[in-house]
């Protein structure tokens, strides 16, 4: 029988909930034409090497969308909504977590568990739509797996003396001896108190904790650490890096000031991904507000006959002129871009971004006598990875 005070209690949960999928791999075998081979021949085997190079690619694809199973990107979305105080996308994600096999206390537990991250306010907040969700199903006769309670702490449970084997066991030995308080929280009752709690495991405390810290901003430091952390407690580090990236997807979007508007269908041919535009002002100088999905970017383009200007308001994204670096915008940033000059702009791959832009006129680069805006070759993939 487990002995959950056990400081290895965490280590002999089963890892079932962390499996990966396994990616089927496309062997390419080599092949030799003869000098007499007919054309028709050879044209097959291009095109039976063409579409077994497409399968692998689309395998490659889809790898981030396989690596996390239905119950771990629950765990994600509750903890990244919860962090970022997005009430409105929290309440479907808890029904989806339901959908996924999560119990009632299951869910009670990661916000429980989040508020030594988050905070009271985002924990409270977050278990209040849990009330609320758990009443409207009770009203529409939806049964909802209750789950089971933690296990009762022996009557001479230590929690610091617990906790400090814990923190060791995942963490290595800390001290923090500036402040005696804090060292004492983190050891009695974060390590301590909260993980003898048996309704997660250490694995699912650990990717509840990296998926808040990733969906917030400001806690790169403790996000690095805790990465460290999942890793140490069994989670593999592949899952970590899924997790994180799908976190700070839904953080970001969390954090969009403004409504993303409609599909920009009217140039969906000059961008790789999905771009949405949302008129704010009309009139004679029209200011517009773009909203870029993770990894949108428009192609090379040049505006001939006025200066662009970007104001970025959320999110992370990049912008490049032509022979020059790619430059990282975030909130704050302003970009005045000059008539006649290349570019290109974009979210980056893990996160939403927006930038108001308005265009205002500007006489022509001498000797060129185009007007309007010219879009040009996309970037490649090749260029935007490499950043």
């Amino acid at each position: 029988m487990l002995n959950r005070t056990d400081p290895n209690y965490g280590n002999l949960y089963p890892y079932s909930l962390f499996g990966q999928k396994d990616l089927a791999v496309c062997k390419f075998g080599c092949i030799f034409a003869y000098k007499r081979m007919y054309m028709k021949k050879i044209s097959i085997i291009l095109l039976s090497v063409l579409w077994c190079g497409q399968q692998l690619t689309a395998q490659q694809n889809n790898m981030n969308t396989t690596i996390l199973t239905p119950q771990q990107e629950s765990f994600v979305a509750l903890a990244a909504y919860e962090a970022t105080g997005n009430l409105a996308q929290l309440k479907p994600a808890i029904e989806q977590a339901f959908a996924n096999g999560l119990t009632v206390n299951q869910v009670k537990e990661v916000f429980s568990h989040l508020y030594a991250y988050t905070g009271f306010p985002r924990s409270l907040n977050a278990l209040g739509v849990l009330q609320t969700v758990l009443k409207e199903r009770e009203q529409a006769g939806i049964a909802t797996e209750t789950g089971a309670e933690a296990s009762p702490l022996p009557a001479d449970y230590d929690a610091l003396q617990q906790g400090t084997a814990v923190q060791t066991q995942l963490c290595g030995a800390f001290n923090y001896a500036f402040c005696p308080a804090e060292d004492y929280y983190l050891k009695a009752h974060l390590f301590g108190d909260i993980f003898a709690r048996d309704v997660l495991t250490y694995q699912q405390r650990e990717l509840v904790t990296v998926s808040a810290l990733a969906a917030m901003q400001g806690t790169e430091p403790q996000h690095t650490s805790h990465s460290r952390i999942a890793q140490t407690a069994g989670v593999p580090a592949e899952t970590v890096a899924a997790a994180t990236a799908l976190a700070r997807r839904l953080g970001s979007k969390s954090r969009l000031p403004f409504e993303v508007g409609n599909p920009n269908d009217a140039y969906a041919q000059y961008f790789i991904g999905q771009s949405y535009l949302a008129p704010l002002v009309g009139g004679a100088q029209p200011i517009s507000n773009v909203t870029f999905e993770p990894g949108c970017r428009n192609n090379w383009h040049i505006h001939h006959d006025a200066r662009q200007i970007l104001i970025c308001v959320a999110g992370e994204g990049w912008y490049q002129e032509w022979g020059k670096p790619a430059r990282r915008l975030k909130p704050g940033d302003v970009v005045d871009i000059p008539v006649g000059v290349k570019h290109w702009h974009s979210a980056t791959r893990d996160s939403w971004f927006q930038h108001v832009v308005t265009h205002v006129a500007a006489e022509p680069v001498a000797g060129d006598d185009k007007k309007g805006n010219e879009w040009l070759e996309p970037v490649t993939d090749e260029q935007y990875n490499a950043l």
